[in-house]
Formats: structure tokens, C-alpha cells, sequence
């Protein structure tokens, strides 16, 4: 196969049978019947992502490399960012983002110690918690608002202690919070806020007339790029910031804890690799293994960044497919707004839908429009958690009363395990599949008394 061909015309010619086969095997898509499956979310890809993940393999790198540089550019370039760490899960990413205000570089009036509040919300995803709990911080809860599903900002103020340091929140299934009055909240009282971007990625927020990407409004900003989210790379995230010692935090923390900040495979790159003097070590000793935070190894591959570079340039494209799905689903279920909530949108948000969230009204039984729809192969998810402090989890906790806070009575917080569920808006999602979901769902609101 590869005779009179050198290296290079052998890998191009590889490259073109990747394409081809993508082209003959993969390309054309079935069209949809009522019953067949209606999935929540899922792949969108073309050849691309295979060329650049083959190119990858073949290149044999493994480790980040040359596409993880290339992707994090991007990232940059998109968000509008200064400083953009890939890692290994939006989770990992939540991890790195909470752990870096716990860092030594940190100054101490402002750095998290065990002990120290972070306001949040129990009807999140556990891994926006599950960092502070694990160092000893004091999650707060207060209540979320239906119909946007995010933080009641009226609370902020009574959630407030003299051990508070951040506020640390999603911007719910792509809808963004009220980001003028929480940040304004923690300019007020000088706290950190994280924004846990993972299932927003490409929303965006006015304030002051600015418009901003969301998650680069607060001090760090969180995404996920697992297979379900805006675009993906199989399992990774990243974490971005305007503030250099975060992202050099962020960084230590991701790579094992160590102070030097080489690119893989380079070395040396500050020049001052044997002169350094740290902690009580040998004057001089290897830059390369000094570790300055006790950190993990949540890297990347370079064969995952190559799916994610080819992913990065539809981005946009899967935005506003997201959106448009989720205007059509609400104008088609406007209707049933006497039996359903459907969800609302801060003035000045511009959602990046990753699910289109319903909450039923009196009369109406979630359990059974879930299962109508469920039983007709369309998928449906609960709020994530609906209420952590509900879960096992939690349940030494909850019989001590220790180790949290609950400001108020979370009251829409446990509407949400009753009463809400959502559905998919992602870009595969084609017109007849959601005028189906509109048809199950409009004959089992009907039909679906509580």
C-alpha cells in the first residue's frame, strides 16, 4: 500500500481513508419514525474529528502536546481569555477551580482555609459541591428560583458570614444565573466567584452594556467537554481565568502540585531550572521536582485535544442549533403554559441551552409525563440532583447537622424532586423528533393527572 511513498505521503494517504470511511460508513443518518429513540444528547461530528484523532495516534504523542496547545488557544480565543488550562473532566476542572483559592499564592484576607463558607446550591450537580466539602469548607445553601432553576439572589444577603470567601455556582442546563447581582454581591463584600460554566458553554451576559461570554464574568470560569456537553473530546474540561496566579495555581494543582511550569516535553524554559532556592531544599535543586501545592495529575491526552480542535470550529454552529431548538420546543409547548412552567431568561442572558427544563403545575403528575415520554423511547433527565442534601451522600451530615449550612427553606429546591425534569436540545436533535416530544408531552399533560 505505501510503495514509493515516504512517511509523510504514507500519513496523508491514511488521513484520506479515514475521511473516506467516514464518508461510506458514517456520515448518512436514518430518518426519524415516531418510536424510534429520542436521545438527550449526544455525539455531532464529521470526519474531522476522526482525521485529527488518527493524526494524533499516529503522531504517538499521548501526552499534550502540539493540539492541547492548539486547543487552548482556541479557548482562549472564543471565551475571550486570557489563561485556559485543559483537563481531564468538568468535574476535574471544578476541582482546580475551587483548589486554587486555597492556594499559598494566595493573599491570606482572601484564601479559603478548612472552616471558611462558599455559598452555593443543593440543586446542582455534586461536583460543584463535592471540592468544598473534601477541604474541609462549609458549603451554604440557599434556595433556587423556578422557573430559571438558578440562585435566588434575594438570599445572598442573609447567606452572608463573617467566614464567607466565594460564591460557587452554575449557570443552569445553559441558562445563565443573575450574574449583574451576584457579581456586584461579591465585589460588595470581596468574595470569589467561580462560575461553573459546564453546561453553558458559548451563553453569554450583559452587564453595563458589556457583553461577555459566561464564565469569564467571574474570576474563573469551569467547562466540560464530555460526550453530552456543547462540544467534547470524550472526557475533558477546561478551566480559564483573567487572574495569572489562579491560572498559575490552577496549573500546580493539575500537574502533581509543582512549582515548574514547563511545557511536556520541554525543559528549562525559565532558564533558572538549577539556581532556584525553595522551601529548606538544596540551593539549586531541580526545578522540575519541586512542588510548591499538594496537587494531582488531571492532564489531558493529545489524542483527546484532536478531537476537541476539530469540535471547537463547529462550536458556534452548535450554539445556535441549541437555541433554536429550545425557541421551537417553547413555542410549540406555550399552550400548556396553564399545566407547565417553561423556563425564563434573565433580561440580560443569552442562553446556551444544554436541556430545555419543564416543571409541572398543580394537577399534573411529573412521574407520569416522565414516563409517557420515557416509554416512548424519548429520554428525560431529573435536575441533576434535585436537592444533594437529600442524598445518601449526605446522610452522616444531615443526622449531625454538621459540615453545611441551609439558609432559609429550600422550597423550589424541593419542588424540583417532585415536580421538574428536562428534555434535549442538541444539535443531532432534528425537527420531527422534537415535534414528537411535543406530542407526548402535550397528550400526557392531558391525559396525566396527578
Amino acid at each position: 500500500m505505501f510503495e514509493n511513498m515516504d512517511e509523510k505521503q504514507a500519513k496523508e494517504r491514511i488521513l484520506e481513508l479515514v475521511a473516506e470511511y467516514y464518508n461510506k460508513y458514517q456520515s448518512e443518518s436514518k430518518a426519524f419514525e415516531p418510536g424510534d429513540s429520542v436521545r438527550y444528547a449526544g455525539r455531532v461530528y464529521d470526519e474531522e474529528e476522526l482525521v485529527n484523532g488518527v493524526d494524533s495516534v499516529l503522531e504517538f504523542w499521548l501526552t499534550a502536546g502540539r493540539y492541547t496547545l492548539e486547543l487552548e488557544n482556541a479557548l482562549k480565543e472564543y471565551l475571550d481569555s486570557k489563561f485556559v488550562a485543559l483537563t481531564n473532566s468538568g468535574s476535574s476542572a471544578n476541582l482546580l477551580a475551587f483548589m486554587a483559592l486555597t492556594s499559598p499564592l494566595i493573599d491570606k484576607e482572601r484564601r479559603i482555609y478548612p472552616g471558611d463558607e462558599v455559598i452555593t446550591v443543593a440543586a446542582a450537580f455534586p461536583t460543584t459541591v463535592t471540592p468544598i466539602l473534601q477541604f474541609g469548607a462549609v458549603p451554604v445553601f440557599v434556595d433556587i428560583k423556578i422557573p430559571n432553576y438558578n440562585i435566588d439572589v434575594s438570599q445572598l444577603e442573609a447567606a452572608l458570614s463573617d467566614r464567607s470567601k466565594a460564591v460557587f455556582i452554575a449557570h443552569t442546563l445553559g441558562n445563565p444565573f443573575n450574574l449583574k447581582a451576584v457579581k456586584s454581591f461579591c465585589e460588595k463584600h470581596n468574595l470569589w466567584l467561580i462560575e461553573d460554566n459546564c453546561d453553558a458553554l458559548g451563553a453569554e451576559y450583559t452587564i453595563d452594556g458589556v457583553t461577555k461570554k459566561t464564565g469569564t464574568i467571574g474570576d474563573i470560569g469551569t467547562s466540560s467537554f464530555y460526550p453530552a456537553h456543547h462540544m467534547t473530546m470524550g472526557e475533558g474540561g477546561a478551566v480559564y481565568t483573567d487572574n495569572p496566579i489562579l491560572h498559575r495555581a490552577m496549573l500546580s494543582y493539575r500537574d502533581w502540585g509543582r512549582d515548574c511550569h514547563c511545557l511536556g516535553g520541554h525543559d528549562n524554559m525559565c532558564g533558572h531550572r538549577y539556581d532556584g532556592q525553595y522551601g529548606e531544599l538544596p540551593k539549586g535543586y531541580d526545578h522540575k521536582y519541586v512542588y510548591s501545592h499538594f496537587g494531582y495529575n488531571l492532564k489531558v491526552t493529545d489524542i483527546q485535544a484532536a478531537i476537541a480542535c476539530a469540535q471547537i470550529k463547529k462550536l458556534p454552529g452548535f450554539v445556535d442549533r441549541r437555541r433554536e431548538n429550545a425557541d421551537y420546543l417553547r413555542q410549540q409547548l406555550l399552550d400548556l403554559e396553564g399545566k407547565i412552567y417553561l423556563p425564563e431568561v434573565d433580561e440580560n442572558a443569552n442562553p446556551s441551552w444544554f436541556g430545555f427544563p419543564i416543571t409541572v403545575k398543580e394537577g399534573v403528575s411529573r412521574d407520569a409525563v416522565v414516563q409517557a415520554l420515557e416509554s416512548n423511547k424519548i429520554q428525560t433527565r431529573m435536575l441533576f440532583s434535585g436537592n444533594l442534601i437529600k442524598h445518601p451522600c449526605f446522610d452522616e451530615m444531615r443526622a449531625s447537622g454538621q459540615g453545611y449550612r441551609v439558609i432559609g427553606e429550600l422550597t423550589d429546591t424541593d419542588r424540583t424532586l417532585y415536580e421538574t425534569f428536562w428534555i434535549g436540545v442538541y444539535p443531532g436533535m432534528k425537527k420531527e423528533m422534537l415535534d414528537y416530544t411535543v406530542k407526548v408531552i402535550k397528550d400526557a399533560v392531558h391525559g396525566g393527572k396527578g
